[in-house]
């Protein structure tokens, strides 16, 4: 979030394929001093409600937007109050009048509080435009106002089609990245791919193996039981089905969240995604579905990953704008970072198939991602705050620190 200073005042920016909209920021101080009024700490949006007439008429005085299109009117919305550490900060929510579509620029005169205060600094920043890449931008400012520069102009010519579009397959492999549950959900899939479970009409247990030496009696029959496959393609084939199914499933509920077809509540989604991994788990320990039936796994629980997909979406503060491109974009660059940690832990697999510790590192590693499932489990649907979860998610964090 942008640094909120003292002697300073913020425009925020919403860059639209229809137009403009945004929001005014200023401290509750200053907004006193420059009307004449006293405005208590603490404060909620009823205490400003009777001087809002009066802040607009400020504002609409102090503020004025034109384009090529000829001037553009302020009209005020809805207010709410941004509480910091540094003090209480008046927001102002707005759209400008007489546009039909974005502008290629924008000519701004900006002189709040410079008539009594002439240190104080006025700072512009696009929050939002699609075609320029930006989504929930608050920290990079464009424009900078003071009592010595208080007309200038801003320039939104650099935009295109294909800059929104990259930015959103880059911010869907970006949420991969980061969404160390999505990883280990794959993680958990992957772990069998290179090798195959030996049943019959029961369990088939094949001869020991000094890799049994590893396990507890109860745990030797399921441990024993995952062979390693003989060529690459069987393990690559298995691979491309799981990728596939889960990819179709989670790109079916990203699209009917993303356009508000189907809302479901956050916290029962990020509950079923922490359940997905403890089952996808626990069927590489003792078996939930037939050989080859591992599938259904990765498409009924990736029904529930493209709704955990969505709320990224939302988060970012997407609008109508190019809806289609936006999912088509984020959902590739979900896709691409797919690929790639598949492209890393699958070789790696591969040749460690035949290795004594694979079974071993399949058996516990599943039961290690059991336990942190569950502990995500419980956090995210009891409220319970278990130290596995977030030790893992502090290593994983100073991992990725150290990779970017």
């Amino acid at each position: 979030m942008l640094a909120h200073a003292p002697n300073q005042s913020y425009i925020f920016l919403r860059i639209y394929d229809h137009g403009v909209g945004g929001h005014f920021e200023i401290n509750s101080d200053d907004l006193s001093r420059v009307l004449g009024i006293k405005l208590q700490r603490e404060l909620t949006v009823e205490d400003i409600e009777p001087y809002l007439a009066e802040i607009h008429r400020y504002y609409q005085q102090h503020v004025q937007f034109s384009s090529a299109a000829g001037s553009h009117a302020i009209a005020f919305e809805d207010s709410e109050i941004l509480s910091i550490d540094l003090g209480d900060f008046v927001r102002l929510y707005f759209s400008l009048q007489n546009m039909e579509e974005s502008p290629q620029g924008l000519d701004i005169d900006y002189s709040v509080l410079f008539d009594i205060d002439r240190t104080h600094l006025g700072l512009q920043v696009i929050e939002y435009h699609w075609e320029a890449g930006i989504h929930n931008n608050e920290a990079n400012v464009s424009l900078i106002f003071s009592p010595d520069q208080t007309s200038q102009h801003l320039d939104l010519s650099g935009s295109s089609v294909m800059n929104g579009f990259t930015a959103m397959v880059k911010s869907g492999t970006h949420h991969i990245y980061i969404g160390l549950d999505h990883i280990l959900f794959l993680l958990a899939l992957l772990l069998p791919a290179v090798v195959r479970r030996d049943t019959g009409d029961g369990l088939e247990i094949p001869g020991s193996g000094t890799s049994n030496n590893f396990f507890p009696g109860f745990l030797k029959p399921y441990a024993s039981a995952w062979q390693p496959v003989d060529g690459f393609k069987t393990a690559f084939i298995y691979v491309i089905k799981i990728v596939t199914f889960f990819t179709i499933a989670h790109t079916i509920t990203l699209s009917l969240a993303a356009l508000e077809i189907i809302k479901l509540p956050s916290a029962l989604v990020e509950s079923v995604i922490a359940l997905s991994i403890a089952l996808a788990a626990f069927h590489n320990i003792y078996p939930l579905l037939s050989h080859g039936k591992e599938w259904i796994i990765a498409f009924v629980f990736g029904l529930f990953h493209g709704f955990g997909f969505a709320s990224v979406l939302g988060d970012i503060g997407l609008s109508g704008d190019y809806m289609v491109l936006s999912l088509l974009g984020f959902n590739l660059g979900v896709e691409v970072g797919q690929i790639m940690i598949v492209c890393i832990i699958f070789p790696v697999l591969f040749l460690m198939r035949k290795t004594i510790v694979y079974r071993p590192v399949l058996v516990y590693g599943s039961m290690f991602l059991i336990l942190v499932a569950l502990s995500w489990f419980f956090d995210r649907s009891l409220g319970v705050d278990l130290p596995l979860d977030n030790f893992v998610e502090k290593v994983y964090a100073k991992i990725l620190n150290k990779i970017v």
